[in-house]
């Protein structure tokens, strides 16, 4: 049986994504085709590419945030995302989707034309960035002569480019909305809305996942949170040990 995974955006919270894969891993399940959108793009690739999940986390927490973003002192955003690309590139040098392990689909948004675009080939970093680039805080990034901003934005959990490739369909989301909000600041007003205009576009999506995964605890994790990396992986994984086990990864009968 053919097993898919999407991974969905959420910033900091994307960490998560990490310790549901580990749990998962430990079922023995094993992945025959991957997509994300942002935080998701980040992970999906390093996987697809080879690193274990734990590896994955130890090269978060020990390259700085601050290290990974550059002022960019653009109309189009403040921040640029040249770090992200330097340190993506010394841990998938051949920077090639037919490099991967495992085939891979990367969500971002065309800004021009007001689309999604789902790339699966060439080169990878850049794809990624884009899928990563929060509009207003990041500088746009230009593919092929097209601008590109956070597949979150129309698409924030990428099944649509799987769905067909895999028998199996596992959704993982990390952006749990919770009813005890807490109006304390701006960025919290403004993060709040950003995360329920993503999870608008991602009610259509979750339906066609076989299961779906989204773990209890995160809506206490800010997006900018990176920090808490080791925290946010321990959420994902301990909700995915205690509320799934092998026989839920079972295609059920008609």
């Amino acid at each position: 049986m053919k097993i898919g995974l999407a991974l969905s955006g959420g910033g900091a919270r994307g960490i998560s994504h990490l310790g549901v894969i580990q749990a998962l891993e430990e079922m023995g399940i094993q992945f025959s085709i991957i997509s994300g959108t942002s935080a998701g793009a980040i992970v999906g690739s390093l996987y697809s590419y080879g690193y274990r999940p734990k590896e994955i986390l130890e090269i978060i927490q020990h390259v700085s945030v601050f290290k990974s973003i550059r002022p960019a002192w653009l109309l189009t955003g403040v921040l640029s995302l040249d770090g992200l690309r330097d340190v993506l590139l010394s841990k998938m040098p051949e920077n090639n989707f037919n490099k991967l392990k495992i085939p891979l689909f990367i969500a971002a948004t065309d800004l021009k034309k007001g689309v999604i675009k789902y790339f699966d080939n060439g080169e990878l970093v850049l794809p990624v960035m884009a899928s990563s680039c929060v509009p207003a805080v990041f500088a746009p990034i230009n593919i092929n002569g097209e601008v590109y901003v956070d597949g979150g934005v129309l698409d924030n959990l990428p099944v649509k480019p799987i769905r067909d490739h895999c028998d199996f369909l596992i959704g993982v989301s990390c952006n749990p909305i919770s009813a005890d909000f807490d109006v304390k600041n701006i960025r919290a007003v403004i993060e709040r809305s950003l995360l329920m205009a993503v999870n608008t576009n991602t009610l259509n999506s979750k339906t066609k996942c076989n299961l779906l995964i989204e773990s209890a605890g995160l809506h206490k994790i800010s997006g900018f949170e990176i920090g808490k990396a080791q925290d946010i992986f321990e959420i994902g994984y301990e909700y995915t040990k205690k509320n799934f086990s092998l026989q839920d990864f079972v295609l059920k009968s008609a």
